[in-house]
Parts: C-alpha cells; structure tokens; sequence
C-alpha cells in the first residue's frame, strides 16, 4: 500500500543542519525499497494560493492554512501496511522536533 508522509514544520523552529538532515533516513528507506518519491519544498513565504471565488481566479501569497506548522515536504512510501508506515515515519528525523502525517493513497 502506498502511503504520504506530509512532513510539517514550525518554520520558526531552530535545528542544526545535522539534526534536520534527512539524507541518512533516505539511504535507508532506499535500502528497504520503501521510498518511491520525495521532496523538500521551498518556504511558505514562495507559497502561492489558488481559489476560484465566482468564476474569477482569486491569488495570494502563501499558505491558505494558518497554523504555525507549515508542510515542509513529503515522502511517498510503499510498505505492507500501516504498522510499516507509521514505523518508517517514526523514524523520518523531523519526528522529533515536528510532525509527520501518514496518509493512504486511494488505490485504483
């Protein structure tokens, strides 16, 4: 089952480039065959927002949700259940000092 690992920060929150690398959880999640896709995302500040709001596109900048924890990447992971799930992003490096949201994709 494929899984998203919505990787969320407080972009305010101070971590040492070693605390926050997640090169060593790659390396290992590529081992486990695991890791299908994954990305860092550029700050919310070069976030852009897009509604439609009576037939007229409606732009802002940044993040529509307003909350200090801000999605900070994302990992796509495929693993045999939701125990494996919840075990590998246990062991993403921003579980200690941010969240991880472990969601299901729709299988088709």
């Amino acid at each position: 089952m494929r899984y998203m690992l919505l990787i969320c920060v407080d972009e305010s929150v101070e971590v040492s480039a070693e605390e926050s690398s997640a090169q060593p959880w790659v390396d290992e999640m590529q081992r486990r065959g695991v890791r299908r896709d994954g990305s860092r995302l550029r700050p919310v500040s070069d976030a852009t927002t897009v509604r439609l709001q009576g037939g007229e596109v409606v732009l802002s900048d940044g993040p529509f949700a307003e909350t200090k924890e801000q999605i900070a990447g994302y990992d796509v992971i495929e693993c045999e259940d939701l125990d494996e799930a919840l075990e590998i992003a246990s062991k993403h490096p921003v579980a200690t000092f941010g969240t991880i949201e472990v969601r299901p994709f729709w299988e088709e």
